[in-house]
């Protein structure tokens, strides 16, 4: 019991953190189950998957009742991540552990590196005549308008993306939230309302795959699932009110630190 307990509370901070920044925690979850609690990584990455949709869930409804979540583009680049997340699920079974643990910090080093090199804020963007939208923004209070930019760029990646979130159980959101802020013109607390809105569709696709390969223990998806679950719905209200600056800031530290820990796991083994 002891352990399913922390294993609660590690959840329950992820969950927070996850929901903030739109990636839905299992980019978190699988290196600190794989490293401080021993689970192999595939079964934590099956976890990952089960704690991804409880975040979509939770921290989805908060965004879409304050009007952050452009619902339109998710449902087209759903279709896109969709198939990716299928394709990426099967064949997670068939790679070798430390292989997915190097593959996990590479991507986590790439999110770093372009959100580094490639900075939108909010305010920055224009409408462009396809899927034009706004929202208030919930710490400002201003109306922030906005278009979508090279949608076949979008589509393409977010396959990429679903491809990711099968393969190590992330949902897809760090790639997902550059890929909608940095690439299609979206500002940063639009990116990461709509990643939350998508990113359980992407994680049930693949989760299906998961519990076929028998890599979902209840033992540690259901106390996984739950702290992730009660940490987004506090996550997400506290994301409203801090500086779209300051969420790139933590965003980045937290891959930095997680990339290294899967680099050494795929060292060390």
């Amino acid at each position: 019991m002891g352990l399913e307990v922390l294993i609660f509370a590690s959840a329950f901070l992820v969950g927070l953190l996850g929901s903030m920044l739109g990636i839905g925690g299992g980019v978190l979850l699988t290196p600190i189950l794989t490293t401080f609690f021993g689970v192999p990584i595939k079964t934590a990455i099956g976890a990952s998957i089960v704690s991804v949709i409880a975040t979509s869930s939770a921290a989805g409804a908060v965004y879409l009742a304050h009007g952050l979540t452009h619902t339109r583009l998710a449902m087209l680049l759903e279709i896109a991540t969709t198939a990716g997340a299928f394709a990426g699920g099967i064949t997670a079974a068939f790679l070798e552990p430390r292989l997915l643990a190097l593959i996990f910090g590479l991507v986590l080093v790439y999110v770093v590196y372009s959100m580094r090199v490639n900075r939108r804020e909010e305010g920055a963007q224009t409408k462009t005549g396809l899927l034009d939208t706004d929202y208030i923004d919930p710490r400002t209070q201003k109306k922030i308008e906005y278009g979508v930019q090279k949608m076949p760029y979008g589509l393409g990646l977010s396959f990429i993306a679903g491809n990711i979130s099968g393969l190590l159980g992330i949902g897809g959101g760090i790639i997902k939230v550059p890929v909608m802020n940095l690439v299609m013109g979206l500002p940063l607390r639009a990116s990461i309302a709509t990643s939350n809105f998508m990113i359980g569709i992407t994680a049930a696709t693949s989760a299906t795959i998961y519990y076929q390969r028998g890599f979902l223990d209840p033992s540690v998806a259901i106390p996984t699932a739950l702290g992730v679950l009660f940490g987004a719905q506090v996550g997400a209200r506290i994301g409203n009110k801090v500086k779209s600056s300051r969420l790139r800031q933590i965003f980045q530290l937290v891959m930095i630190f997680f990339a290294f820990t899967m680099f050494y796991k795929a060292i060390t083994g």
